[in-house]
């Protein structure tokens, strides 16, 4: 019941936002405009495929926080509406890039219970189109005209980047510690939420204290939603998750949940949780899964993902009561709670 009043929530977050986040449609809609027919096909698939578009949502809600904070401290400050759309269709536009260039990397076939746009496609489409979705996001950085936005931007897409590249160096790695995954999740993920909650600061050119208590909600948020996401590789529903459980480990990724199985697991634990990572392919996947489901290791990296949380709210804690600082503050309970 809790979660599927979160569900609820969420969606009516959604529903306040509908003439932003319409309008943040509409920019993305006419952005993904090219004379060639496939970049289109390609984009308009994974876009419209589904997602919660949380990073969208994120600047939204950020820029209408910011709005309320700065009116409390008598002060006036120019949030275009235009200006706030664009930097939310960059961000989706970035986030979309990464899908495309990971579902390429991890082979996979199946994203939010729909073909990926490589099963669909082929490989080298779906690369092309992720780096003409990063290109239309810097040609849309420029138009924004700033370059306190712009160095927020790049940073974050180089760091996403790094990210990808540490994964990589990370999978079929059983002697991957917590501190390796963590730092991947904090530069594969959370930093584009945190660049996502902080633009609207960015753009206002907020005091560096403002700035950093949305971009600490935000990478602490964005952390919190990866951690659950591995969570639910374990223990999701595989048509809530729109995708197979286990998929993390057929790639051979050590997250969280098996990281702490190999620190405190029986000997015949350790043993099959290493198999299972150096040969993803030659162990059974449910094993596994029940393996972890009868341990604590869900329970332990659940409530790494509520410090998480708890750190998030924290960094809201000097932005003025609002609406929409409540809608932020819901979203941390949901990022908790979901189940897909």
């Amino acid at each position: 019941m809790q979660t599927n009043d979160q569900n609820s929530r969420y969606h009516a977050i959604l529903q306040g936002l509908g003439a932003e986040l319409a309008g943040v449609d509409r920019v993305i809609s006419n952005r993904l405009s090219s004379e060639v027919g496939l970049v289109r096909q390609v984009a308009q698939h994974i876009i419209q495929g589904g997602g919660k578009r949380m990073r969208p949502t994120l600047v939204v809600l950020c820029a209408r926080a910011l709005a309320h904070h700065a009116r409390a401290h008598q002060r006036s400050i120019e949030l275009p509406e235009a200006s706030i759309a664009e930097l939310a269709g960059i961000v989706e536009f970035i986030h979309t890039a990464t899908l495309l260039h990971d579902d390429v990397v991890d082979e996979s076939g199946l994203r939010r219970n729909r073909e990926t746009a490589n099963a669909l496609f082929g490989n080298a489409a779906s690369v092309l189109v992720g780096d003409f979705l990063y290109s239309r996001a810097f040609q849309m950085m420029v138009g924004v005209n700033s370059l306190p936005v712009m160095a927020v931007l790049s940073e974050a897409t180089n760091v996403i980047a790094e990210g990808e590249v540490l994964q990589l160096m990370n999978c079929q790695d059983p002697d991957v510690d917590e501190a390796r995954y963590l730092q991947v999740i904090r530069f594969k993920t959370a930093k584009l939420f945190e660049a996502s909650a902080c633009l609207p600061a960015v753009l206002a050119g907020e005091p560096a204290d403002v700035i950093e208590a949305f971009a600490c909600y935000g990478r602490h948020l964005g952390t919190a939603f990866q951690l659950t996401d591995d969570i639910l590789d374990y223990s999701g529903d595989k048509s809530e998750m729109g995708k197979q459980l286990g998929d993390d480990l057929r790639e051979g990724k050590p997250t969280l949940p098996l990281i702490r199985l190999l620190a405190t697991g029986s000997v015949s634990d350790k043993a099959l949780i290493r198999q299972a990572i150096l040969e993803p392919q030659s162990i059974d996947i449910d094993a596994v899964i029940d393996r972890v489901r009868h341990s604590d290791a869900i329970d332990y990296a659940r409530q790494a993902a509520e410090l998480e949380c708890q750190a998030a709210r924290s960094g809201l804690e000097t932005i003025a009561e609002s609406e929409a600082k409540t809608s932020l503050l819901d979203l941390v309970s949901f990022v908790l709670e979901r189940q897909g």
